[in-house]
């Protein structure tokens, strides 16, 4: 059996609010909702994995603009309405809070509550969460390729000097160290644009559970699979 692996930071795909609807025969943004409990649950079960120090949770991808008008808006009302009801869940925790991603498309009532829990739990160490909001892995990383060109035209920075340090300094969260384990629900096997330069040697852990129902049983499984596994970063033992 594999040494126990330490997990500081956890990264999933959350999928399969849709379906969890359908199942159940009510409106997709009532599945949505579901989703949006679990989400809090799961902040509040953190406490029992004090290893994680970091959860990144895949919310809202550039892609996802393409739903319909009324399933975004009622996305994005979502949104808001955690950030308001559960701001003092987060303090209370001790639980910083991150956004990840563009601020372009975001309606001005979901940047201005951004900005304020962000600022309100900024001084939070115990642990991080971070939304990835209207975010996309490829977008990333090419926003991280601009911040390098600017800083080579202005010349504060040589071509000689890019490097995988450099690109991942640019980064939109480059204190954040890359997550040792993706969790994706729902029994889709893909990475859909996540995290895509930061999850090079994460293990990858693919359930068919639908997202509102992953409680923390579900989490347990597998962490025990990612510590059972033999982690060797390219290398050999």
């Amino acid at each position: 059996m594999a040494k126990k692996n330490e997990l500081t930071h956890l990264a999933i795909i959350l999928d399969g609010n849709g379906r969890w609807a359908e199942k159940h025969g009510v409106p997709r943004v009532e599945g949505h909702k579901a989703g949006a409990e679990r989400v809090l649950k799961l902040v509040e079960d953190l406490n029992c994995f004090p290893t994680i120090k970091y959860l990144t949770l895949y919310a809202f991808s550039t892609e996802n603009w393409n739903r319909s008008e009324e399933e975004v808006s009622a996305l994005m009302e979502l949104l808001c309405t955690f950030l308001d009801q559960h701001c003092e869940t987060l303090i209370r925790n001790k639980i910083r809070l991150l956004i990840s991603g563009k601020r372009e498309k975001m309606p001005e009532k979901c940047l201005k509550r951004m900005d304020q829990v962000t600022a309100l739990t900024s001084e939070n160490y115990e642990k991080t969460v971070i939304f990835a909001i209207n975010y996309g892995g490829r977008q990333e990383i090419t926003d991280a390729v601009r911040k390098i060109a600017e800083k080579i035209q202005t010349g504060s920075m040589g071509i000689d000097e890019i490097n995988e340090s450099k690109i991942a300094e640019n980064l939109y969260h480059p204190d954040v160290p890359d997550p040792d384990l993706l969790v994706r629900t729902s029994g889709e096997l893909r990475i859909s644009n996540f995290l895509l330069w930061q999850i090079s040697y994460s293990e990858l852990y693919f359930t068919d559970v639908l997202w509102p129902d992953f409680d923390k049983m579900q989490l347990e499984k597998a962490i025990y699979s990612y510590n059972n596994r033999d982690r060797r970063f390219g290398g050999r033992k």
